[in-house]
């Protein structure tokens, strides 16, 4: 039996107040009353927090409202650059970091390729950004929120199992907080990107679910439910690029399985089995003719109709669409969002993946199931990382501010 226990005056009041700028997040102007309406606290409840969040700089007035019979309303807006917040990308061949108002502005911007994959090494380069971008004019930063790649413990700020980097139980957010004196937040990057999504993407305003599928050099999705970020017990749902598609004759997969999704669906299986059926100059190298070399050149044969590569592209788009059909009849959500690299072969990709979903799912819930292409294009790890932040609002707060943040 779980033992129910009353909240604290303190708790309720917190709970209040991050309410209420919840919903002043949610508007670009917005007045007490219509906060009052909302929230369903009291007009004397509302002005009070109100008061608090303009002291606090988070909040201010931007003028008056339309009169619907009485006194003209103040309009209250988010003050979007009274806080700024750090988000990191760990992708595949570089490290990105940005600082980010409290609207998903970004300020500040910088991107350090990788070539060094195992154990510690990356780690220079994400010390190479966050070395500048906590110097950024723009204060006080916050906190830091990292998108990183494999299975994640957000809890304990831990990167269980990273293939690409050999990285295993790695103590990231420790790594992170003890060097830079900030909160910071370990997230995987699919999971981040779906918050970055739902939150910069328009879809908070609409209350939906959402899953973002990232269909890059690997395969993973993240799951909104109910406006928060659905990890499963153990950290990993939506791990949908290990899952085996192919289950004869499959082709091995980095994870040590064999026919796995991400093996035929992903840019990483594209630029390999692309590599065989384009012609490149014998003179080029292996450094030369890298995978973002050969996308490049399939992405180019795919538009001018080149047979194998338009087989090998829309073959690979309906074992993804088998993959939705499984999350649809699973999940039932409505939204699914694809981003990452294999969204450049655009809407005769997407058509296949939305047709084979049709087909392989009960039509009363693919019906009402939409597809679409991301909206923030190849910022959206960035910004969720750092937006998954927000959604802590006590890190916002004068109060809970550690020297090195102001």
């Amino acid at each position: 039996m779980t033992l129910l226990i009353k909240a604290t005056h303190q708790q309720t009041k917190e709970h209040n107040r991050n309410l209420v700028l919840k919903h002043i997040f949610d508007h670009e102007a917005i007045s007490r009353a219509e906060l009052s309406r909302i929230t369903r606290l009291t007009r004397t409840t509302v002005s009070e927090i109100v008061a608090e969040l303009i002291d606090e700089g988070l909040v201010t007035e931007i003028g008056v409202g339309e009169s619907l019979g009485g006194k003209s309303p103040i309009l209250l807006s988010l003050a979007k650059d009274s806080r700024c917040l750090i988000g990191v990308d760990i992708a595949q061949n570089h490290v990105q970091g940005a600082v980010v108002n409290l609207r998903g502005e970004i300020k500040e911007t910088i991107t350090v390729p990788v070539f060094e994959h195992f154990g510690e090494k990356p780690l220079k380069h994400i010390f190479e950004i966050l070395d500048q971008l906590v110097k950024s004019s723009c204060r006080p930063i916050c906190g830091i929120g990292v998108g990183a790649p494999g299975l994640v413990s957000t809890s304990e700020g831990i990167v269980i199992n990273a293939v690409n980097f050999d990285w295993k139980d790695f103590p990231l957010a420790k790594i992170l907080q003890e060097r830079y004196q900030l909160p910071v937040y370990i997230y995987n990057d699919c999971q981040a990107a779906a918050m970055g999504e739902y939150l910069y993407g328009g879809y908070h305003r609409k209350g939906t679910n959402l899953v973002v599928i990232n269909v890059g050099y690997g395969i993973g999705s993240g799951i909104i439910i109910n406006g928060k970020l659905f990890q499963g017990d153990g950290g990993g749902a939506g791990e949908i690029g290990h899952v085996v598609v192919v289950h004869e004759q499959g082709k091995p997969c980095r994870c040590g399985h064999y026919g796995c999704l991400e093996s035929v669906a992903s840019a990483q299986a594209i630029a390999r089995d692309a590599k065989e059926l384009l012609q490149f100059p014998a003179h080029l190298s292996s450094h030369e003719l890298s995978e973002a070399l050969i996308l490049d050149e399939a992405e180019k044969a795919f538009i001018a109709g080149h047979p194998a590569i338009r087989d090998l592209i829309l073959n690979s788009a309906q074992y993804l669409g088998y993959a939705i059909a499984s999350l649809v009849g699973t999940l039932n959500i409505h939204h699914i969002v694809l981003i990452g690299e294999m969204t450049r072969f655009g809407p005769a990709w997407l058509e296949v993946i939305r047709n084979t979903m049709l087909k392989a799912s009960l039509s009363r819930l693919a019906n009402s199931t939409s597809i679409e292409i991301g909206k923030l294009g190849n910022h959206s790890t960035l910004l969720g990382a750092a937006a998954l932040l927000v959604n802590n609002y006590s890190l916002l707060f004068t109060k809970n501010f550690s020297r090195t943040t102001l």
